[in-house]
């Protein structure tokens, strides 16, 4: 089979149908395990050749060496490879789910398992459970773009795979699966919340079996060792309390341990390698058993040490916490959250039982784990079900339920809000505040989105005529009109009631049509647009003011508003027009130092056109590019359309033929296209276009514009130097042959010290070849008022003409008196008959003179000579 059929049938077979959703869950849950697996496993062998290794060599220098050195490359190989892998990659997660164009791929995951591995064993305070997630959630991104499926199902298997990751770290599944409903997707479908259960399951089952298991407890001593009093439940109240009150403070030291290092003005492998060699430095100096955080938090729960050293080991770990995460290390926060919360939770206990004699110091470490975990990531379903699952001690439950509440809403009301949101607005990405899609439907009218052009049908046409303009069109219905009103609608529905009643091919379509259809008012907003489609189950509707049909709105037309504006775009609705396509090109040799655009449409003006783009082309050493534009409507696309090319062709030819004359490169092109602009605009961006030359009418009669449609446009938007000639007339009267013929030897040139003025005295050399005896008169018009005109422009001018090589021409400079401008360019034409006009004008000038009097479009009207106009190149 063929790559090409291969990837056809691929997106056939495999779309984002419910079996395969909950397959693909399978295979994340897999690779969610195995991965979880070996950051754990490799993290540890690093971790304990580091502790061992502190044992043989002296403390305070292999301690602070390694942190250096490991830390270096962990934030080298995330900044050349992977930034996106930097922090715990939660909030990437997070941001990435929100619809942030945040990459999530096989490279992140892979290169986020290497960093954290080296990160985790430089000996810096940091979790794996949060990279465990992050690489869940890469692989699921990575394996959703191997086909094609909708974002909302690729949301859905990234959340599958983040749930799979700490399903797997944990082994948690059910806290996996809350994770992701809580924190994450906040999403109950049935689809999302079937994937993330068969993603968290199987990556928490695989990752048990392979040994992957989270806490290293002995279950039954913490069963024997754990127990619950209702008389302890103002002591869980208070450890609430107090794990609400350090946890915002823990994550308001966590965003500012982030601005200081962002004060440093450091690299990120700098800043990780300073990171690390600062916690080698405060770990060698602390007790051995500082160096193992795992064995830490495993001792404190055990009831191992006394109320002094846990108190100690709080305050080390949680300074070490924020030096470690500030930096940007690849590493999270569960961890750290979780032997926070153990010796907090100690802390408390051990007061408990010397104070009242009753208690049990591992209850009150294990609730403190979850009351922490709960009010530093603001999740207290899904840290009393994490604790829970690790221990399968339902004397837990109530003290995990009583300490995890009140932590959260202590947290949350010193500092409301998750914070990896939080993170994610310090870094500008604000993902509290989506569009809602109501908000779109209700703000949007139907006038904003319907379609104008729209194809009709009159009431008096008979069936076979109906028949036909089916079968030329790709529409599945026609709105019927009769005398600019509506009076019904035709679908390919309709057409079987000629078979069904035997109807005559002459019938009018009255007899098949449905009267007095559903419509809708310009001011309906789109979510009644939307009611009545699905209500009546029909894929259309006409827009009217009163009877009179204004437009049409389907299903697309609403779907591209909500995309639209879920985007951030605003651009116009409506049908838009596809791009340009090519069905004719020729290429020649590539030695010109730019290109010159040549738009040809009229035969008659073609040849001198090219002709002026080729003493252009020729003194500039450009090549030359000749496109033809055809144009097709807009219900057609343009790549499907069959057009004929032929005359386009000869056309074409004849500039290739005047190119190789003149040893000029010419480049040609037929682009078939919905708008001639556009098509215009497309060209000058894919082939790199430096100067466009094209003609002009001289005047407009399209309201609104000032030069034409196209013209207008182009002028616009077009960032290339732009040249438009109205070819001139004046010798008509002589003989039918000099009408196609313009002269080119009498010049004027209107000068008043503009950019764009200078630009025409540098087209000048090249354009005067045309002529065989060319005279070139420099004038500036000044007022009756003004006592001197202002002679310096044109002196300026005259230099950089006498400049030039090759110029014969006899140049002069005169002023002229006048009123206005165009009224003295205009009479000074006539009276000594000019052949050439000359103007050089800014974008503002070519299309806002129209308020004051367009001086450009008096001249070309005033006057039968040839007029071109000169506009520099702009920077948007």
């Amino acid at each position: 089979m063929s790559p090409p059929l291969l990837t056809q049938w691929i997106r056939t077979v495999w779309q984002p149908r419910r079996g395969l959703a909950i397959a693909e869950a399978c295979i994340i849950g897999i690779v969610a395990a195995f991965s979880a697996v070996f950051l754990k496993f490799s993290s540890g062998w690093v971790g304990t050749w580091r502790v061992q290794s502190s044992h043989i060599f002296p403390a305070w220098l292999i301690l602070p060496t390694i942190g250096l050195c490991f830390g270096f490359l962990a934030g080298f190989l995330v900044e050349r490879v992977a930034p996106e892998a930097s922090g715990s990659g939660i909030p990437h997660v997070k941001a990435s789910l929100a619809n942030v164009p945040v990459r999530l791929s096989w490279r992140v995951a892979v290169v986020k398992l290497l960093s954290a591995t080296l990160a985790l064993g430089s000996g810096i305070t940091l979790g794996r459970q949060g990279p465990t997630v992050q690489v869940g959630a890469a692989l699921a991104g990575g394996m959703s773009r191997l086909v094609p499926t909708s974002p909302d199902h690729r949301r859905q298997m990234i959340a599958a795979g983040a749930g799979a990751g700490l399903a797997a770290a944990f082994n948690a599944p059910i806290a996996g699966v809350l994770f992701v409903v809580e924190e994450l997707l906040q999403d109950l479908s049935g689809l999302t919340l079937g994937t993330a259960i068969i993603a968290s399951f199987i990556g928490g089952v695989v990752s048990r079996l392979l040994g992957g298991r989270s806490l290293l407890l002995n279950l039954e001593l913490n069963k024997s060792l754990s127990s619950f009093s209702i008389l302890e439940i103002p002591s869980f109240l208070l450890l609430g309390i107090l794990a609400g009150l350090l946890a915002a403070l823990f994550n308001r030291g966590i965003i500012e341990s982030i601005k200081l290092y962002r004060t440093f003005h450091i690299t990120l492998p700098l800043k990780v390698a300073l990171a690390g060699l600062t916690s080698g430095i405060i770990v060698a100096f602390l007790p051995s058993s500082f160096r193992d955080n795992t064995g830490l938090r495993e001792f404190v729960i055990a009831g191992g040490v006394n109320p002094s050293l846990a108190a100690f080991a709080f305050c080390a770990q949680f300074i070490l916490t924020l030096i470690a995460f500030g930096s940007g290390a690849p590493g999270g926060l569960f961890a750290p959250s979780l032997i926070l919360g153990s010796c907090l939770g100690y802390v408390v206990g051990i007061s408990q039982v010397q104070l009242f004699g009753f208690g049990s110091t591992t209850t009150y470490a294990l609730a403190g784990m979850g009351a922490f975990f709960s009010a530093v990531s603001k999740v207290p379903i899904t840290a009393i079900v994490i604790v829970f699952e690790m221990t399968t001690d339902f004397n837990l439950v109530l003290p995990l339920m009583i300490g995890s509440v009140t932590s959260y809403l202590v947290a949350d009301k010193l500092m409301p809000g998750s914070l990896y949101s939080r993170l994610l607005q310090f870094n500008g990405i604000n993902i509290e505040k989506p569009i809602p899609i109501e908000g779109i439907l209700t703000k949007l009218t139907a006038q904003d989105v319907m379609q104008q052009r729209v194809e009709t049908l009159d009431a008096e046409m008979s069936l076979d005529e109906v028949v036909q303009a089916f079968s030329r069109s790709h529409h599945r219905g026609f709105p019927i009109v009769e005398e600019g009103k509506l009076v019904g609608i035709v679908t390919q529905s309709d057409l079987l009631k000629i078979r069904d009643r035997n109807l005559a091919s002459s019938t009018p379509v009255r007899a098949i049509m449905t009267p007095q259809p559903v419509t809708v008012t310009p001011i309906h907003n789109l979510g009644n647009v939307l009611y009545l489609l699905d209500r009546y189950q029909i894929s259309r509707l006409p827009v009217v003011e009163g009877r009179r049909l204004i437009g049409i709105i389907t299903r697309a037309d609403i779907i591209r508003a909500e995309a639209d504006s879920l985007n951030c775009e605003n651009r116009e609705h409506g049908p838009q027009p596809e791009p340009s396509y090519v069905v004719y090109q020729t290429r020649s040799p590539s030695i010109g130092r730019g290109r010159l655009l040549v738009p040809v449409a009229n035969p008659e003006t073609a040849e001198t056109l090219i002709q002026m783009a080729a003493a252009i082309a020729r003194d500039r050493h450009y090549e030359i590019e000749c496109l033809q534009v055809i144009l097709v409507s807009r219900q057609s696309s343009p790549s499907e359309t069959p057009v004929r090319t032929a005359k386009s062709r000869r056309l074409l030819r004849n500039a290739e033929v005047l190119g190789k004359k003149w040893n000029i490169p010419v480049h040609t092109q037929i682009r078939v296209a919905h708008d001639a602009a556009q098509a215009i605009l497309e060209t000058i961006a894919e082939r790199h276009i430096n100067l466009i030359l094209m003609g002009w009418k001289g005047s407009t009669s399209t309201p609104g514009r000032i030069f034409g449609d196209v013209v207008d446009t182009v002028i616009r938007q077009a960032t290339c130097e732009v040249v438009l000639v109205k070819l001139g007339h004046k010798d008509a009267d002589i003989s039918p042959q000099a009408s196609s013929t313009p002269q080119f030897n009498r010049w004027l040139v209107p000068m008043a010290g503009g950019p764009n003025a200078r630009m025409a005295i540098k087209l000048l050399p090249a354009l005067v070849t045309l002529g065989q005896d060319p005279k070139i008169r420099l004038t500036r018009v000044f007022k009756p008022s003004e006592l001197e005109p202002d002679m310096r422009v044109l002196e300026e001018a005259i230099r950089q003409l006498v400049r030039r090589r090759k110029l014969s021409s006899t140049v002069i400079a005169a002023p002229i008196e006048a009123d206005s401008v165009s009224e003295g360019v205009i009479n000074l034409v006539k009276s000594e008959g000019y052949d050439v006009v000359v103007l050089g004008a800014s974008r503002e000038g070519m299309l806002q003179q129209v308020m004051k009097g367009n001086i450009p479009e008096a001249i070309a009207s005033g006057v039968d000579s040839t007029v071109i106009l000169v506009r520099g190149a702009i920077n948007n």
